[in-house]
């Protein structure tokens, strides 16, 4: 396992995008799966940037493993916020127009979508989300 921690500021999500790219140069995964992660993890971020602190000072750990056999990656994001569960919000009804459907929600969709599984701990007074995908 290999980490980053970063202040939990959006200007530093290029920090956590480049940890990211250079870490899946190690696995075999396709341009498709690593787009996929990609968008994933810079919702997560962004949200954790946005929300978590608010004060706006905080950090956030990126962890970042590799399993073979089955091959899977496996994303942390580790934060010591708000006590913020992401994914006990019902999905959004994306059936309905923009104008009409309410603002949130949508990042952590298109995450679980992306994904084969997200799940969530609060341990120790830190959010614990972690994002796995099979290649």
């Amino acid at each position: 396992m290999t980490e980053i921690s970063v202040d939990a500021k959006v200007d530093n999500l290029y920090k956590v995008l480049d940890f990211i790219e250079k870490q899946l140069t190690y696995t075999n995964c396709d341009v498709k799966i690593k787009t996929r992660l990609s968008v994933a993890i810079e919702e997560i971020f962004v949200n954790v940037a946005n929300y978590a602190y608010d004060d706006g000072c905080g950090t956030v750990k990126i962890q970042f493993s590799f399993t073979t056999n089955p091959d899977v990656i496996t994303v942390v994001f580790i934060d010591s916020g708000t006590k913020y569960n992401p994914l006990a919000k019902e999905d959004p009804d994306i059936g309905l127009s923009a104008s009409d459907r309410p603002i949130g929600g949508l990042g952590i969709y298109m995450t679980k979508k992306f994904v084969d599984d997200v799940s969530y701990d609060y341990k120790d007074n830190r959010n614990i989300l972690t994002i796995k995908k099979q290649i």
